[in-house]
């Protein structure tokens, strides 16, 4: 299944960091290192994403072409690197309203795409 990320929410995965996830090996088993974006985005904008969590989509951006996402938000495996409080920031409108927007961190798993090609 070719599930591409939505365009809209590009500029979430622009603003990404790439990172290493390393958790340590349990007995008899390797450790865990695996590629992740992780990123500080509004509460707004992590509702919007909300229902691609724990799927698998590849990306078409140029820097990130070739590569796929998934959202972490339940995986037993991955608890460390679940949604996080990210803060938030208290600003005033230019008609002197005072708001709040609240963060959150989230990590998506980056894998390489791989094509196969028919026998």
């Amino acid at each position: 299944m070719r599930r591409m990320w939505p365009e809209e929410f590009n500029a979430i995965i622009n603003g990404a960091e790439e990172v290493m996830l390393e958790a340590p090996a349990e007995a008899g088993e390797a450790p865990l290192h695996r590629k992740a974006l992780k990123a500080r985005i509004s509460m707004a904008d992590y509702e919007r994403i909300w229902p691609l969590a724990e799927m698998r989509f590849r990306l078409g951006e140029e820097a990130l072409e070739g590569k796929a996402i998934t959202l972490i938000t339940t995986n037993p495996h991955y608890h460390a690197w679940h949604p996080k409080d990210g803060g938030s920031v208290e600003s005033v409108s230019d008609s002197g309203r005072h708001y709040k927007t609240d963060y959150i961190v989230v990590h998506f798993l980056l894998d390489d795409v791989k094509e196969t090609s028919p026998a």
